[in-house]
């Protein structure tokens, strides 16, 4: 727990800047100031930005803490982990409460505001995992066992290899009469289960759900590498563990094995060789209602479906133009197949993808919409997603390098004409200056140099909200050339509008992973595999709950900050941006905050209705 270390890290950071400080300001905030009395030339000055947070420090130390602290307390899913990382982020908390908020100057105001929102997130999502834990205990009581070698390890306590060999053999027994437990939970459906008898401790373990049975076949693996780690450690090098543990350790990893094994193969019905089905682990309202606090958003679910249904409505309207214009009526599916069949060769999307790379960078310029670093041009590169990946991610990624999706040698036929239609020229258009420039591969190298320690708020709404910003910008300054290049662009917005609609209505309940598949079919006209690989990506923990509403979203609130302050002059277009890019990740509520001068209270609380009309 930090104590008179925060106090004196933050007593150093004020003096040394006091300075300083930045002064209240109800003026737009223009691009980050450089200190050129310590230079003789602006490039020089450009390498001497004085910093404008006290804060700076602080969040560094604790970014640094709690990493130190999670390889530490590096058993997944332990109480004793969730106990210590409770007991930090409460001290942290506890702590910034000391600090005299009045004495940071706005941008120390900021970061105090982003570390404090940050803390109260990540005490939610202890008591979030907490709850999970407790499902997943009766299908494996005997990881706390696990748990307790490791973490005895890690205290530096010295072992007894002839009780490690005991608990070995007992955890081996657990495993066993835990697998039996679940075999006879799972005949207690057809009412075939007995109860124990004497002399019999298996009791059956009722059957459980789906979600609760896949979180805990992940969890299993956790638990296994835990063991296995622990067990590296001391064999060879101490000869009385290996003489007492060898055929104990590897009876308790086999039959841990074949547990795992059967939880994937039997109760997840996972089958070898078989794709796994798309299982989420939906964390409901009121775990939607502690993420959308963490991003500072004034809407509940349904208000924010409504706003998706809303701009699914204009890209609909928009589309019905183009079809038109290409001379398919009103029947803007017909032109969207049409677009589909406009791809380039096997073998050639990188070389479009270089084509339109180029082409957005050469638009951006001409218009000085942005300022975009040499080195960021020169820098990013390209590499091929696997067949593997682009069942999950079936379209191009980005940042420093931009990943290609397109067919391979070893994807299937029916895979291969999927990945060429679905990742067609007009498509791909739109999908370029997102993952490059001005979209992931500017942000991040911005962020890389500018407000670095901001890094650790990063969120989806600032992250993917930008590059989301950027195909409704682009829309505006006119860049696609053609109503197919429309097409693809409204093909985008669509489907973000889309992806709102299904993963909020999925976590409330009210939508199954099939049904979001079927949803994307025919409202938005992707092909199937892609329509699986979008909902698969949405739903299997790899990324946070809100990621999917957080393009569109985030990109209507870059776009109506951008109508308070472009469109009525009050800042060009290249400060509007630079200033965002140079201002570092954070809630998007924030950077308005920031960049318009608003007032930052202490108890700062989200209220900004960016989506009303």
């Amino acid at each position: 727990m930090p104590n008179a270390s925060l106090r004196i890290a933050v007593g150093v950071a004020l003096l040394g800047s006091a300075s300083s400080a930045m002064a209240q300001s109800v003026q737009p905030l223009a691009a980050e100031r450089t200190v050129d009395s310590r230079s003789k030339s602006p490039r020089a000055a450009a390498l001497l930005r004085e910093p404008a947070s006290p804060m700076v420090d602080v969040i560094s130390r604790w970014v640094a803490d709690r990493g130190t602290l999670l390889r530490r307390y590096d058993v997944p899913w332990s109480a004793e982990r969730r106990t210590r990382m409770r007991e930090f982020h409460a001290g942290w908390r506890a702590q910034l409460r000391e600090i005299d908020f009045s004495a940071l100057g706005r941008e120390g105001q900021l970061d105090y505001l982003l570390l404090d929102n940050r803390l109260q997130h990540e005490l939610a999502l202890l008591e979030r995992e907490q709850r999970e834990a407790a499902e997943m205990a009766p299908l494996m009581p005997f990881a706390d066992s696990i748990a307790a070698l490791q973490l005895a390890r890690r205290r530096l306590e010295t072992l007894d290899p002839a009780l490690a060999a005991r608990q070995l053999d007992a955890l081996t027994r657990e495993i066993t009469r835990v697998r039996l437990g679940v075999e006879r939970g799972m005949r207690d459906t057809t009412g075939a289960a007995r109860r124990p008898t004497a002399g019999d401790s298996v009791r059956a373990i009722t059957r459980p759900t789906a979600v609760v049975a896949f979180r805990t076949m992940n969890a299993l693996d956790d638990v296994r590498r835990t063991l296995e780690g622990w067990q590296r450690f001391y064999a060879g090098y101490d000869p009385m563990f290996t003489w007492w543990t060898s055929a104990p350790y590897a009876r308790a990893d086999s039959t841990l094995r074949a547990y795992t094994r059967f939880m994937r193969e039997t109760v997840v019905a996972i089958r070898p060789g078989q794709q796994e089905p798309i299982i989420a682990d939906f964390i409901g309202a009121a775990g939607l209602a502690d993420d959308l606090r963490n991003e500072m958003l004034p809407y509940g679910p349904e208000e924010m479906i409504r706003i998706a249904e809303r701009e699914f409505a204009w890209s609909e309207a928009e589309m019905k133009r183009a079809s038109r214009e290409m001379g398919f009526g009103d029947d803007w599916k017909a032109a969207l197949e049409k677009v589909k069949t406009l791809h380039v060769e096997p073998g050639r999307q990188t070389d479009l993808a270089r084509e339109l790379a180029h082409e957005a960078v050469a638009f951006l310029e001409a218009r000085d919409l942005v300022t975009i670093p040499p080195l960021a041009k020169e820098v990013w590169r390209m590499e091929m997603l696997s067949p593997e990946r682009q069942r999950v991610a079936p379209f191009f990624l980005g940042g420093e390098q931009l990943l290609v999706a397109f067919p391979t040698a070893e994807m299937s036929h029916d895979e291969k004409l999927m990945s060429l239609r679905g990742n067609n020229r007009h498509f791909s258009r739109a999908v370029v200056h997102h993952e490059l420039i001005p979209g992931h591969h500017l942000q991040g190298f911005m962020s890389q140099r500018y407000q670095e320690h901001r890094r650790a708020f990063s969120t989806p709404f600032h992250t993917e909200g930008w590059a989301l910003y950027w195909e409704m910008l682009l829309w505006d300054q006119g860049f696609a050339q053609s109503p197919e290049d429309r097409v693809g662009m409204l093909f985008w917005r669509m489907h973000r509008s889309a992806r709102i609609i299904f993963s909020l209505r999925a976590h409330l309940g009210t939508m199954s992973p099939e049904e979001a598949i079927d949803f994307l079919l025919d409202r938005v006209g992707h092909e199937r595999a892609n329509a699986e690989a979008e909902v698969r990506r949405s739903f299997n923990g790899t990324y946070p709950p809100l990621y999917q509403v957080a393009y569109m979203l985030g990109g209507l609130q870059f776009r109506a900050l951008h109508a308070e302050l472009v469109q009525p002059g009050r800042m060009t277009n290249r400060d509007f941006h630079d200033a965002i890019l140079q201002g570092g990740p954070m809630p998007v509520e924030l950077v308005r905050a920031r960049l318009m001068g608003l007032p930052l209270p202490r108890d700062y609380r989200a209220g900004w209705r960016f989506a009303d009309r």
